[in-house]
């Protein structure tokens, strides 16, 4: 098996694993798993050089790590 099939398989268990934890709101867990696979899925999308793919998943990651941060660490803001 190839190590793309391998991160992308990764990246799905994750988003669906990270959004049944976000649902039951578990956080901060929830949003981490999310993060671990907008990350998963970005590595993926670079492999492929898919442009689309890469924007998406880049603004998921840093959405998902900004937010964390801000509602982790109000004080970083202010």
């Amino acid at each position: 098996m190839k190590i793309d099939s391998i991160i992308k398989w990764a990246g799905a268990t994750a988003t669906i694993v990270g959004t049944g934890v976000n649902n039951l709101g578990f956080y901060p867990i929830g949003p981490i798993i999310l993060i671990t696979s907008g990350l998963l899925w970005l590595v993926v999308s670079i492999m492929w050089k898919e442009m689309s793919m890469i924007v998406t998943n880049a603004l998921v990651a840093s959405i998902g790590i900004g937010t964390l941060l801000y509602n982790l660490y109000p004080d970083l803001f202010t």
